[in-house]
C-alpha cells in the first residue's frame, strides 16, 4: 500500500541555540527546497531559550516561507516536540536536532518509509549500514543502554535515541497523550508505546557525526533515562491494556 504524503512538518526543538541556529535553519530549508516531493513547514520549537534564539527563531519566521517560530515557555525538549506535534495539521510530523547531526540526505527515507504503510520511521546508528562518528565513551554507553531496552522489553527497533524520527500525525496525537516524559526519554517512550501498540516501525541507516559542541549533559540524561526504563517496566502494560491489535490496525 503506497500512501500519498502531502505535508510533512519538520520540528527543530532547540534550547540556547544561537551559534548555530541561523545556519542550519538555512541549511535544512535549502535542502528541502531541492528535494521534496511535499509541502512542508519547520517549527522551531524554542523550550525557553534564554539567550538570542528567540529573537533570531522570530527573525527566521517572519523572512522565510513555511519557517515557523513557535516558544514553549517552559524546558524540556519532549515538552517542546510534544506541544508542536499536538498542533500539527500536516500528514507526518517529524523531528531532528539542530545540529543537524544526521546527514540530510537521508531524510527522505523517513517519510518514503511512511508513504510506504509504516506508522513510525526513525532513523538508527547501530544498523549495518549506519556510518556513525562519535566517542568511544558515548558509543559504550548507546550500545548499553539500547542492549537495557532489548533485555528488559524484548524489542524490534535498535536505537532508540536517535533524534531523526517521523511518525503519521494521527497516530502521534494518539501516541503523546500516553508519554510522560517531556525531556530526552521522550523518543524512548514513543517507541516503547508504538511498539507496544502494534505499530509498525521503520528504521533507517543514517549517517551521523557527533556535535562535540552538544549541550546534552550525559551523566543526568542517562540517570533520567534508566528511571524512565524503570517506570515503563512497571506501567507499560497498563497503558497499552485497552487498545487490542485490532484497534490499532484500524489506524493504520
Amino acid at each position: 500500500m503506497y500512501r500519498k504524503i502531502r505535508s510533512v512538518d519538520i520540528v527543530i526543538p532547540v534550547y540556547n541555540e544561537e551559534e548555530c541556529l541561523r545556519r542550519n535553519i538555512g541549511i535544512l530549508r535549502d535542502y528541502l527546497k531541492e528535494v521534496a516531493t511535499f509541502s512542508w513547514k519547520i517549527i522551531i520549537a524554542d523550550n525557553a531559550s534564554t539567550d538570542s534564539t528567540s529573537r533570531i527563531g522570530q527573525e527566521l519566521g517572519s523572512l522565510y516561507e513555511g519557517v515557523e517560530y513557535l516558544r514553549v515557555p517552559a524546558k524540556g525538549r519532549g515538552l517542546a516536540l510534544r506541544t508542536a506535534f499536538m498542533r500539527s495539521e500536516s500528514d507526518i510530523v517529524s523531528y531532528m536536532d539542530v545540529d543537524i547531526s544526521t546527514n540530510l540526505s537521508y531524510f527522505k527515507l523517513l517519510v518514503e518509509g511512511i508513504a510506504c504503510g509504516f506508522d513510525i520511521a526513525t532513523g538508527t546508528r547501530l544498523m549495518q549500514g549506519s556510518r556513525v562518528k562519535r566517542e568511544i565513551g558515548r558509543e559504550v554507553i548507546s550500545r548499553t543502554y539500547n542492549l537495557m531496552i532489548k533485555c528488559l522489553f524484548f524489542t524490534k527497533f535498535s536505537d532508540a535515541q536517535c533524534g531523526f524520527k517521523a511518525v503519521r500525525t494521527d497516530i502521534a496525537k494518539k501516541m503523546i497523550p500516553l508519554i510522560e516524559n517531556n525531556n530526552w526519554f521522550f523518543d524512548t517512550e514513543l517507541l516503547l508505546l508504538a511498539e507496544y501498540h502494534k505499530y509498525r516501525i521503520f528504521e533507517v541507516p543514517v549517517e551521523w557525526v557527533e556535535d562535540l559542541k552538544t549541550k546534552v549533559h550525559i551523566a543526568k540524561t542517562v540517570i533520567e533515562d534508566i528511571l524512565g526504563l524503570l517506570r515503563m517496566r512497571l506501567t507499560i502494560r497498563e497503558k497499552v491494556s485497552g487498545v487490542s491489535p485490532e484497534d490499532a490496525a484500524k489506524t493504520r
